[in-house]
């Protein structure tokens, strides 16, 4: 065999590191094991601030919380619903409805946010929005053009139903305001991004206060300025890719979650999210070749980077002249360029495939070996297999005063210890905790898959399983309570 060609390639680049053929240990690294876990405040059980990624398979759930009382859900994929033999134990609005703060004797959930408006995005929305009461939801003009459009691809119920919400909130925002006041919780709502063929649109009329486009940073969910703890810079979608495929027309953003003493009230460390929804690799290219260009590259630095499209190799590869498909290093080396110290690439989707079919859905091996071709000291992680595929455990990503980093999986997995969901909203700082709780609930249903590892047969439990996991990587036994959200 002879040498790759490395000509035009930068040394130590993804291109280089790629043609150079190197090959990542199949198994995973787990680099925050072998550093002594999370590096955090040192503190029993979870952060109050951070994100929950749910297992629901190949489907986005988003959970982030900012404080006890708010609580944003970036898309939504209730497994239960999503399969023909219903199975209630699976359902995450149940568990999420649990896990949610009341207010006024009801759940509250601060933000409803609908990247796009495809089936494993929106599936179970009419459920939650009959069980909880959402203060703000924030759609895109997608909505109102495929509905004008006979041959668009036809909504799913959910997402018919988050439209016909959306309509709701439009018309009581317009009382509201006619009426010289503004919309309650309840009625809120905001329209991201911009369409050639607004002034057609139902939403037409709204003040600029509840629109939003590309270049505009948001801090207030549901009334309230949450700017000393989060802050959501929008990257998509763009005007002029409104008629484009609904996935390339997705809610693109860059979350920042502050940590801020509650003492003094001065912020401290963050943790950078980037979630771009389904976009594919022209699209993501126009959002790093803009903000680069603009000198807004802090807008683009994440420590979790959700794998567009659930690990799609749409991200990264373009079919050529002859139909073969061939390796874009530009959108992994602008990935690269803005990762941040220990940043992990999250894979919300199924197990990944050991090899690609031709014309599967996502995941694909390949996309996912391309990320982990990155030079990135985190890991490439799925959300049905971390850390054990006959049991994963959620990926909970926290910040605290100390820095930023995913939680754990045995800080995970003993969440249900820490916080027991009746008593979360009493409970001051624990409301991670809770809904970190509630996604391990929903793991923990799973039914069981085939796999082929050594854990086949065994009678441990899914947490005697990661404790056993992280025992070898750290040559000692695991606690048997969580030893904290650090070290």
């Amino acid at each position: 065999m002879g040498w790759p060609d490395l000509r035009n390639c930068r040394w130590g680049s993804v291109a280089f590191r790629h043609r150079l053929g190197r090959n990542a240990d199949p198994r995973l690294r787990r680099r925050w094991i072998d550093s002594g876990g999370l590096g955090m405040d040192g503190s029993d059980g979870l952060p109050e601030l951070g994100a929950v990624f749910w297992p629901v398979g190949t489907g986005d759930s988003t959970t982030l919380v900012v404080d006890d009382e708010v609580v944003v859900q970036v898309d939504l994929h209730d497994m239960a619903k999503a399969q023909e033999d219903t199975n209630a134990e699976m359902a995450v609005v149940d568990r999420l409805v649990d896990a949610l703060p009341v207010q006024d004797g009801a759940p509250y959930l601060a933000v409803f946010v609908l990247t796009h408006a495809d089936k494993d995005h929106c599936l179970g929305f009419a459920d939650l929005l009959d069980r909880v009461r959402i203060g703000e939801l924030w759609s895109t003009p997608r909505l109102w053009r495929e509905y004008a459009d006979p041959d668009a691809p036809e909504l799913c119920a959910d997402a018919i139903a988050f439209r016909e919400e959306s309509e709701r909130r439009i018309r009581a925002t317009l009382a509201a305001v006619e009426a010289g006041g503004q919309p309650d919780s309840g009625d809120r709502i905001r329209v991201v991004g911009h369409d050639a063929d607004q002034s057609t649109y139902v939403y037409d009329g709204l003040p600029a206060e509840y629109l939003t486009g590309p270049g505009k940073a948001l801090s207030v969910l549901d009334g309230r300025d949450c700017a000393d703890r989060f802050t959501a810079f929008i990257h998509a979608p763009f005007k002029a890719d409104a008629a484009a495929e609904r996935n390339e027309t997705s809610l693109s953003m860059q979350v920042t979650l502050t940590s801020t003493d509650t003492e003094s009230g001065l912020s401290g460390p963050d943790g950078k999210l980037l979630l771009f929804g389904d976009l594919a690799h022209d699209t993501i290219m126009k959002i790093m070749d803009y903000s680069e260009y603009h000198d807004r590259e802090h807008y683009l630095e994440w420590d979790v980077l959700l794998a567009p499209h659930h690990c799609s190799k749409r991200v990264m590869y373009a079919k050529n002249a002859d139909g073969d498909e061939v390796v874009q290093f530009d959108v992994l080396e602008a990935f690269e360029r803005h990762a941040r110290t220990d940043a992990t690439v999250v894979c919300s989707s199924a197990t990944i495939p050991a090899t690609d079919v031709a014309g599967a859905n996502p995941p694909h091996r390949k996309a996912y070996d391309r990320y982990r071709d990155l030079a990135i000291t985190g890991d490439v992680i799925c959300t049905m297999s971390w850390l054990d595929e006959s049991m994963p455990s959620p990926i909970v990503f926290g910040v605290d005063a100390t820095g930023a980093r995913i939680v754990r999986p045995d800080v995970v997995m003993a969440a249900p210890r820490e916080a027991k969901i009746e008593l979360a909203a009493a409970a001051p700082g624990h409301r991670l905790a809770a809904v970190t709780a509630a996604a391990v609930g929903v793991a923990r249903a799973l039914p069981t898959p085939e796999v082929t590892n050594s854990d086949v047969g065994s009678d441990e439990t899914g947490l005697d399983r990661v404790q056993a996991a992280v025992a070898a990587d750290r040559g000692g036994d695991a606690p048997d309570n969580p030893v904290g959200f650090g070290r």
